[in-house]
């Protein structure tokens, strides 16, 4: 499992990016993941594809599209340069990509909209993947995830889910039951394989203070694992286990550039 762990890049520019790769490649490290988010978005995101592409082609590289973040001028613009993202990613053999609405969905552009356009495509060959986020209902009060994914679902194009990171197994294990019972039982999806992609968040003193001061949105991290490391590390482990033992790839999204934190991170997957 080691083997097929995933790892979420950040980066502020084409030199820092350069770093973390070399770093990646010295520890064997080959599938890791684009986000779009931050500054890596529209040029410089594109300039990202290009650099990796004619660099490192021998990465397995997923890239992130938020709709949020990539929206130009209107949705009939800002759709033509999701065509041409596509594109842009196919040239470099990029067959995967995760299309997320961002925080604020926009109007007539999110991805039930995009989803419902691609299907229109005729040589459309990308594996789409979309995200899932057991929490939103019980602990944010949102409701509408599970009616979104079966519209998303329905469209016959979503070859993997991306679960978001939490802190509650029992409604994880509810959750992922209703996701496999229903890409099971929709007759729409001509992918009988659908990968499952589990966020994972490694615990940290640092990590806990700056997630204390500044919450990611829609993560959902019970008090006592913020005020506590060592249950945090414990319910990591269970986490894990949770991944392994479902055949869901856990993507590290917490930094992981150093060997001790690496290290850490391999510990805990061997546990």
């Amino acid at each position: 499992m080691i083997k097929n762990l995933r790892f979420e890049l950040s980066f502020k520019d084409i030199f820092q990016l350069e770093s973390k790769l070399k770093f990646c490649i010295s520890n064997n490290i080959n599938k890791i993941n684009i986000p779009c988010k931050g500054c890596i978005k529209k040029t410089f995101l594109n300039k990202t594809i290009e650099y990796i592409g004619e660099n490192y082609s021998e990465l397995d590289v997923i890239y992130h599209y938020s709709l949020y973040h990539q929206y130009t001028n209107n949705v009939e613009a800002s759709y033509v340069e999701f065509l041409k993202f596509m594109d842009r990613l196919s040239r470099y053999n990029n067959e995967d990509i995760l299309i997320v609405s961002g925080s604020n969905k926009k109007k007539n552009f999110e991805i039930l909209d995009v989803l419902n356009n691609l299907t229109n495509e005729k040589f459309l060959t990308f594996k789409i993947g979309t995200a899932y986020n057991p929490y939103l209902k019980k602990h944010y009060k949102i409701l509408g995830e599970r009616l979104r994914f079966e519209q998303k679902n329905s469209s016959g194009l979503i070859n993997s889910i991306w679960i978001q990171f939490g802190t509650d197994i029992n409604l994880l294990e509810s959750e992922f039951n209703f996701l496999k019972k229903s890409t099971f039982n929709n007759h729409n999806n001509h992918n009988d394989n659908i990968k499952f992609f589990g966020s994972l968040l490694i615990p940290s003193k640092q990590f806990i203070a700056r997630f204390k001061f500044r919450p990611w949105k829609g993560v959902y991290i019970a008090e006592k694992y913020l005020y506590s490391l060592d249950e945090f590390y414990r319910f990591t482990i269970d986490l894990i286990e949770f991944y392994l033992d479902n055949n869901i790839c856990p993507v590290i999204e917490t930094d992981f550039y150093s060997k001790e934190k690496l290290d850490d991170i391999y510990t805990l997957l061997k546990k």
